[in-house]
């Protein structure tokens, strides 16, 4: 999983030449501009390619942003082996990332919400080696990838901030293989809400109350615990009194004490 992500940083950092769904029904009169999507004006542009752009820049990145596309939830993105032609911005929603291990068995990679990339995977290779399901109704912008990489080449603050981008991928699976593999359960647990608070509270949303778009299952599978650990964590977290948990829904009641349990100082069992 972290070779991807490593093939790909050293695919823009090897060299200098680096010039080189479901659509909504069609009416009968249809706003081919109001289709496309502008980085210009999305609330998430903060958080995704356009970060640090100047108006100049922001309007050369708009002019390569190819149509808003809507994913129904459950449908797919991409699949294992599909050929790569785009990276796509979430606009709105949230997906999942799966792979298929040996077994045949679906081993859940991450969770993505608005302001983030999908599609990174593909670009070593030119095949994508995961799939992305929407866990609800959910909304992307496509960006052809031939036309980025030009602009790439010309654009430094943009390449700047893609291979920060490409960089946090690393990091981010580094942290899953950290999770799955020194981590005891309640840690894990802890980690995966702490990391979802601060993701919606950089969205401008809630970092104390928020709704779990994944099942209990799929967040079992992600942090390598049966679909019963996960349920038994999320009474214990509740009877503590560090959360109240109402179906998805989830209020931390506290912060300080999930953060502590995550970075082992306090030793909780």
């Amino acid at each position: 999983m972290q070779l991807y992500a490593v093939n790909l940083l050293l695919h823009f950092l090897k060299g200098t030449d680096m010039t080189e769904a479901l659509l909504t029904p069609t009416l009968p009169t249809v706003n081919v501009e109001a289709l496309r999507a502008r980085c210009s004006t999305c609330s998430m542009h903060q958080l995704c390619l356009p970060m640090g752009l100047d108006v100049g820049d922001m309007d050369r990145l708009d002019q390569i942003i190819g149509r808003r596309r809507k994913i129904v939830r459950g449908a797919s993105l991409f699949r294992i082996g599909d050929s790569f032609q785009n990276l796509y911005a979430i606009r709105l929603g949230h997906f999942k990332t799966y792979q298929i291990n040996p077994g045949g068995e679906e081993q859940v990679t991450g969770f993505q919400m608005a302001g983030e990339l999908l599609g990174m995977d593909a670009i070593s290779a030119d095949r994508h080696h995961c799939n992305a399901v929407a866990l609800e109704d959910s909304e992307v912008c496509e960006i052809p990838f031939s036309s980025l990489e030009q602009l790439l080449g010309n654009m430094p603050t943009l390449l700047r901030h893609f291979h920060r981008m490409m960089s946090q991928e690393i990091t981010r699976e580094q942290s899953v293989m950290l999770l799955l593999g020194n981590m005891q359960a309640t840690q894990r647990f802890a980690a995966f809400i702490v990391n979802l608070a601060s993701r919606y509270e950089a969205r401008g949303y809630s970092g104390s109350n928020f709704q779990l778009r994944m099942s209990r299952e799929e967040i079992g599978n992600y942090l390598g615990l049966t679909i019963e650990s996960v349920s038994r964590l999320l009474s214990k977290f509740k009877k503590e009194g560090w959360l109240r948990v109402s179906n998805r829904e989830i209020e931390i009641l506290q912060p300080a004490k999930l953060k502590a349990i995550t970075a082992g100082t306090d030793t909780c069992k």
